[in-house]
């Protein structure tokens, strides 16, 4: 019972300046990305020269796109390396220009001023924000990964240098919390870059910052809250993740990947009650039109509700409810898709029908080849797939 709640290489912060940023940041946290794009323009429209405007809206379409595709509720976070797993992406060639357009106008706006003043706490973070974006787009979807990390160090190193300027900022240790997990969970051959040399990071101490900025952050504190929960899950404490989920749910209660994750962490506790009351939830508030649920697939909701019964071996209405999401496949995103074909094939296995099984496997990986859904599926070609004791 795994998945992501936010698939962020890096952390990014939205800036809150104007009126038109903090309505942007309201739809930017319910999932409202064409909301926030739209409000977050009309602040580069009033300040055109803030870097933090033009910020905002890359951090909006490299978002948009990542909601679309299924990466804010994949398994990104979990595994051994899943940092390094990420299927790529695959963003209209327009976004992709206008995105990196921003982030350099932002770039050259906080140069700008660093060269006035090479102390401007303002222009020094938001300049490490713009490195953490383009980390985050050469990540996830152009899959470059030594890029990615060049830009990310560099975050990593602005944001500490804002630290040694302005002790006090709280916001500025979102990156460096992240940084310092990430490059500790980055196998030996990625530690020993260059531009790494000398930092190995500290997962400990990477949780303990994010923990801070959580607290005190005033840009940062939600970020951090997601984040944390994507963590804590990865390194099996769920139990602390849901207070921060009830936390955002009530500030953003229109974002339904909240409370599908919520679901999730207390199917991870072995609370099936909950678990189930979650996603039925959902399916009330989609039924009742509710913003943010109206407009989610029952295949979205079927398949997260057959994952938790899959666990908890009610393999027969697991079965039916992927098949359900199998039918409209066309609704769901690849992996969603791949791992309901993944998971039909498990249950066969494990219900003793192995030419079902089989023939479940090689849909998985014809329906996404690049998914780790469909590489898990060719494991079981071979062997039938049993579940580890325990689980």
């Amino acid at each position: 019972m795994r998945a992501a709640l936010a698939a962020i290489f890096l952390a990014c912060q939205l800036g809150a300046g104007s009126n038109h940023t903090a309505g942007g940041l309201q739809h930017f946290y319910n999932l409202e990305y064409d909301e926030a794009i739209a409000e977050f323009e009309k602040a580069v429209a009033d300040e055109p020269s803030s870097a933090e405007t033009h910020n905002n809206v890359a951090q909006a379409l490299m978002f948009r796109e990542m909601y679309r595709d299924g990466a804010l509720e994949t398994e990104l976070v979990t595994g051994n390396n899943a940092f390094l797993r990420r299927p790529k992406m695959n963003a209209p060639p327009e976004v992709e220009k206008r995105f990196f357009s921003e982030v350099q106008i932002a770039m050259q706006l906080s140069e700008r001023e660093i060269k006035k003043n090479p102390r401007d706490v303002e222009a020094l973070y938001a300049l490490g924000v713009s490195h953490a974006l383009r980390a985050n787009y050469n990540y996830l979807v152009r899959r470059a990964w030594r890029e990615a990390l060049q830009d990310a160090t560099a975050g990593w190193k602005l944001h500490v240098k804002v630290s040694g300027i302005d002790p006090s900022n709280a916001d500025a240790r979102l990156v460096q919390g992240v940084h310092d997990y990430v490059v500790a969970s980055l196998p030996w051959a990625y530690r020993v870059l260059g531009f790494l040399v000398g930092f190995s990071g500290n997962r400990e101490q990477g949780i303990r910052t994010l923990e801070e900025v959580a607290r005190s952050g005033k840009r940062t504190s939600v970020d951090a809250q997601i984040f944390l929960c994507a963590l804590y899950r990865r390194e099996g404490k769920p139990r602390q993740a849901l207070p921060l989920i009830e936390n955002l749910l009530a500030r953003f209660p229109r974002n339904h990947l909240l409370r599908l994750e919520q679901a999730q962490m207390y199917g991870q506790i072995g609370d099936k009650a909950n678990a189930v009351a979650s996603i039925m939830k959902v399916s009330e508030m989609k039924k009742a039109g509710v913003p943010g649920y109206s407009a989610i697939p029952w295949e979205k909701i079927h398949y997260h509700l057959g994952t938790v019964l899959f666990w908890y071996r009610d393999y027969a209405e697991a079965l039916d409810l992927m098949t359900k999401v199998i039918a409209g496949a066309e609704r769901v995103d690849l992996n969603t898709g791949a791992i309901a074909w993944l998971r039909t094939g498990q249950i066969y296995d494990l219900t003793d029908r192995r030419k079902q099984a089989i023939e479940a496997y090689r849909k998985a990986i014809q329906f996404a080849p690049e998914a780790d859904a469909a590489k898990e599926s060719k494991r079981y070609l071979s062997s039938p797939y049993r579940r580890a004791k325990g689980l």
